[in-house]
């Protein structure tokens, strides 16, 4: 068993690919850090900076996947970015293969190819435009932070898209659009090689 890492921009996606695929979803976002760590990184907007890596449990993600690799299953943190803290735990079970998706999914692809657990790293793209109108709309409808904040950081994501993709593609994530990664993700793995 191994994981499908998917990457890219925030309001990309992804979120979405996983859900008509079908597979287990593991939630890489689910691993921030609480928002009251006094550690957090910081914006110039003088709010915690959820983009920043910093903000984020990389070895405890990796962990998970490892565990759901060899066991099928895994306890896993439930993190509610309204309230910017875990809120509890759930436990995860895989099929064959599953998926590994969020913001820093780039950071970890390196450390699931050297561990042997990595089938695919892929990195979703759109028009930037299209994914700050996805974006938006995702997280007022969620209610994510006040609407000040959603916009002035949705613009600034917008600017740092092609930034995000490039850095993805550099940790060896393949560039796609939503649909080619489904059409490749849903062929016979026979007939992809």
């Amino acid at each position: 068993m191994g994981v499908v890492i998917l990457a890219g921009p925030s309001g990309v996606g992804k979120s979405h690919l996983a859900e008509r695929l079908g597979w287990s979803v593991l939630r890489l976002d689910d691993f921030y850090r609480d928002g009251d760590d006094p550690d957090l990184p910081r914006s110039t907007l003088g709010i915690v900076d959820w983009d920043h890596l910093g903000s984020w449990d990389a070895v405890a993600a990796v962990g998970a996947i490892a565990e759901l690799c060899a066991s099928g299953r895994a306890s896993v943190p439930v993190y509610d970015i309204a309230a910017s803290r875990a809120t509890g735990t759930h436990e995860l079970v895989a099929g064959e293969q599953f998926i590994a998706e969020g913001l820093f999914a780039p950071a970890i692809v390196a450390s699931c190819r050297d561990a042997g657990l990595l089938d695919a790293a892929i990195c979703l793209r759109r028009h930037r435009l299209v994914t700050f109108a996805l974006r938006l709309g995702r997280d007022l409808r969620e209610g994510r932070k006040a609407p000040w904040v959603l916009v002035r950081r949705g613009w600034r994501l917008m600017q740092a898209e092609p930034e995000v993709v490039t850095r993805a593609v550099a940790a060896g994530c393949t560039p796609m659009t939503p649909r080619q990664a489904r059409r490749a993700l849903t062929r016979p793995r026979d007939a992809s090689r």
